[in-house]
């Protein structure tokens, strides 16, 4: 096997690929000379991924994981593939006090995170040698309060790839825990010292600074390289968990 062999990561899914984390993931993806479908629920968003990437590898299509019957069509549409990867989250109403917690409004995490990651494992037609990757994060050893919703579904995205490792083997399934990444994600949080504190986690990390979502496609990329890790989860954090 050449480097470059070794290097093609064959074809991929990545849910979650029209922005943040996902995006760069795709984007190192295509750099491999892998052939790309990114997934999201918003088209335009997509659309917008499609010109910034902007590979005759790449493809999109629009549909939401939630759904069982849209996750069925999109295995349907792409046939059998070596990886998938999902960052895939809709934090709208994950956070609050838990005695007020709004559960009708909060439940798309759960929805999109947790249960979504069951439905790719369900119908995704992954080749042998292949993988699934999901992506938990630090709320799951680092809670915060108000964050009970968000620390519970990393926590069990955790503990459901274990269990689909030893399911679903020789399909490598394994899960990277991003720590504080700058992506667009901090747009929506409503902070009125948002600057402040993300420069104060910065100092406090052993890393010295917050991550990128480069950071994070590397790590993914690592784990698809290796044929010899499952039921793992990998740590991006700066260090985080050691703070």
């Amino acid at each position: 096997m050449t480097h470059n062999e070794f290097e093609n990561f064959g074809r991929t899914v990545v849910v979650g690929g029209g922005s943040g984390m996902g995006q760069a993931i795709a984007d190192a993806l295509l750099a491999a000379g892998s052939e790309v479908t990114i997934v999201g629920r918003s088209p335009e968003r997509l659309a917008d991924a499609v010109r910034e990437l902007g590979d005759g590898k790449l493809n999109a299509i629009a549909a939401d994981v939630a759904e069982e019957e849209q996750v069925a069509r999109l295995f349907d549409t792409v046939g059998e593939v070596d990886h998938v990867i999902s960052t895939a989250a809709n934090l709208v109403g994950s956070y609050g006090p838990i005695r007020d917690f709004d559960f009708a409004n909060g439940r798309g995490i759960v929805e999109s995170k947790l249960i979504g990651s069951m439905l790719l494992a369900k119908h995704a037609r992954i080749a042998p040698g292949g993988s699934l990757t999901f992506t938990s994060g630090i709320a799951a050893y680092r809670p915060s309060a108000g964050g009970a919703m968000v620390a519970s579904v990393n926590a069990a995205l955790e503990g459901l790839a274990r269990a689909l490792a030893v399911e679903l083997g020789p399909i490598r399934v394994n899960v990277v825990s991003p720590g504080w990444v700058q992506t667009t994600a901090w747009d929506k949080v409503a902070w009125e010292d948002k600057a402040e504190r993300l420069r104060a986690m910065a100092d406090r990390l052993p890393a010295g600074r917050l991550g990128q979502p480069e950071d994070i496609a590397a790590a993914v990329l690592s784990l698809l390289r290796s044929q010899f890790i499952t039921g793992t989860v990998l740590h991006v954090d700066g260090g985080h968990r050691l703070v």
